[in-house]
């Protein structure tokens, strides 16, 4: 990844360049069409933002997480013992240059919004408040949510976000991973002017990330009284991420390494049979076609280069040290009945771009082992962050498992009932 995919650059001509995004943001809504002014990375996000079921000429973005419902997600949300590190590092200085410091869970509701009153309530006009949802399907492109949609961090200008309402603001952000597992916990963004989508701005976000995934393994080494505590597995474990993405990343005590589909096809499978499985096993559960073995001995053998510091060993083809995922790490958190913390942990189905058997059956039994959690919890809260995601907002029973137990006097009521209402017309279901 090259630094001009994810920051912008902002030209000598600062109106003319504003005056050319609003141009081109135009043509697109008009046209579906962009022109070359437009970065790849925006006009992508854009097409996902439609494509998900955003308007960008509707209103703000939902607020789903209010009053207690907010309060318990903030309060269980692995980021908040955080939070004095972010305000010491961002928050004081961004509140002292007239900046906002909004901290994300990884489905995109914000859960902290922080810095000067003033511009907080200027923000309240676009929903960009505590407890509103950020994510591209909900708000269009934005840097909270297109960082989270792409795993890296993102800063975004003026009208390249989606949403009209929104063009008049700017933002940088950047996902925070857990240290141990990789998985994505939420995202930290500075809005404001035109100035956030500076490169200084990228560079102190990245650094307070740093500090703050640094921090959250010195916290959970700590007990309050400051002992030590065994955490149950070694930190130096390597983690293969495979949820929402294109391809996986491995994570390893040297740094994250990209893999091609293919090679992560093969990893999952092998971290799901750590007892090894044969080159026939393989060459069925990647093709339903049958691989040759010779091409599945030559994958194997391209696999090994970039595997450092597992080995892979054979006869039958196997790791010679376990191998994490983020997807373990949402069944974990079902397991011991944490529902909401594992719909924010799942940021989307595994490995969606995969036509592996082998893969299918592991992403369907994930999807449906947590939908089922879901559906079974009889939690409002539980059931919504589900259903604003990409992979929930279609989903008919969660939705009218929702509208059944939020409180009709609420003010999350009437968003929920005209979505159940949408999807029921879409559907052909009997209101």
């Amino acid at each position: 990844m090259t630094p001009s995919s994810e920051q912008w650059s902002a030209p000598s001509g600062l109106l003319e360049r504003a005056r050319q995004l609003h141009a081109a943001h135009d043509e697109f809504l008009a046209t579906g069409r962009t022109t070359s002014g437009v970065r790849p990375l925006v006009e992508q996000s854009w097409r996902r933002a439609l494509e998900g079921g955003h308007d960008p000429e509707a209103g703000s973005a939902p607020v789903p997480l209010v009053d207690d419902a907010l309060r318990r997600h903030r309060d269980a949300h692995p980021l908040a013992p955080m939070m004095p590190v972010i305000r010491r590092l961002l928050v004081e200085d961004a509140t002292d240059t007239g900046l906002l410091v909004g901290v994300s869970d990884a489905a995109g509701h914000l859960l902290w919004v922080e810095g000067q009153q003033r511009l907080r309530s200027a923000a309240e006009s676009i929903h960009f408040v505590e407890g509103s949802l950020w994510s591209e399907s909900a708000a269009g492109t934005n840097a909270p949510g297109t960082s989270l949609a792409l795993d890296q961090p993102v800063q975004i200008f003026a009208a390249e976000h989606l949403s009209r309402q929104v063009t008049g603001w700017s933002c940088t952000a950047a996902p925070i991973h857990d240290p141990d597992t990789g998985a994505v916990l939420g995202a930290l963004d500075v809005t404001g002017g035109d100035d956030v989508a500076a490169p200084r701005t990228l560079s102190i976000v990245r650094a307070t990330v740093a500090a703050v995934e640094s921090q959250l393994r010195v916290h959970r080494l700590m007990t309050p009284a400051g002992a030590v505590l065994a955490t149950g597995h070694d930190t130096a474990v390597p983690t293969l991420r495979v949820l929402g993405g294109g391809a996986g990343v491995l994570e390893t005590p040297r740094g994250p390494v990209r893999l091609s589909l293919r090679h992560t096809e093969l990893l999952l499978l092998l971290a799901a049979h750590p007892h090894g499985l044969t080159g026939e096993q393989l060459a069925v559960a990647l093709d339903e076609h049958d691989l040759a073995p010779v091409t599945v001995r030559a994958e194997m053998s391209r696999l090994r280069g970039v595997l450092d510091p597992l080995r892979l060993l054979a006869r039958p083809y196997r790791l010679d040290a376990p191998l994490r995922t983020d997807a373990d790490h949402v069944k974990e958190l079902l397991t011991r009945g944490m529902v909401g913390s594992a719909v924010a942990a799942y940021r989307g189905p595994l490995l969606p771009a995969s036509d592996s058997p082998g893969v299918a059956r592991l992403r369907d039994g994930l999807h449906e082992d947590l939908r089922a959690a879901v559906l079974g919890s009889r939690d409002p809260d539980a059931l919504l962050r589900f259903g604003d995601t990409e992979h929930g907002r279609d989903d008919w029973h969660v939705w009218q498992a929702a509208a059944g137990l939020v409180d009709p006097m609420s003010s999350r009521w009437p968003g929920v009932q005209a979505h159940l209402d949408a999807l029921e017309r879409e559907l052909g279901r009997p209101h």
